[in-house]
């Protein structure tokens, strides 16, 4: 199923690069908000500073894709030294082409990590690249996404009961 995870991760920084060894993934398409940081904010939690720092020890390429402004994602992304994408309208898959050029890998080799099923996962099952999905790291407090979140219950549900674990 498109929008049921393959993988559920219980925040970004649970990503090992042994396990992105372990499925041939070199480059990283990132998510920002929920995924990176909260939703509005340009601060990095420690924690996701130290797992970006881990990733790139390890070799693995990152930029962001988010569905955000330019006025939003650039001083982040900036403020962190990472490529971005900005208004990539996931699911649509353009953004992840734009990365994956930036990145000069063949889609085999690149997955995306986020936290929203009906965006970030669904734009990975389109784009034929592994979905990372992380649970957000906060509370949602907009509407949509809050609606959004009941709607993928049953996904997030089906994804369990398949013998899907958090990893």
């Amino acid at each position: 199923m498109f929008i049921t995870p393959e993988y559920l991760f219980c925040g970004a920084a649970a990503i090992t690069p042994e396990f992105l060894q372990q499925k041939g993934i070199t480059a990283l398409v990132l998510d920002v908000d929920n995924t990176l940081t909260g939703h509005d904010s340009q601060q990095l939690p420690e924690a996701i500073r130290d797992w970006l720092d881990r990733m790139r020890t390890a070799g693995i390429q990152l930029a962001i894709a988010s569905n955000n402004n330019e006025a939003r994602v650039r001083p982040f992304a900036q403020s962190i030294g990472l490529d971005y994408v900005a208004m990539s309208c996931k699911p649509l898959t353009f953004g992840l082409a734009r990365a994956r050029k930036k990145f000069g890998v063949p889609r085999r080799q690149m997955a995306i990590v986020g936290d929203q099923l009906f965006t970030d996962r669904l734009a990975g099952a389109l784009y034929g690249i592994p979905a990372l999905v992380v649970q957000p790291m906060y509370e949602d407090f907009k509407k949509g996404i809050r609606f959004k979140r009941r709607l993928e219950k049953p996904f997030l549900a089906r994804y369990f009961k398949k013998g899907g674990k958090l990893l």
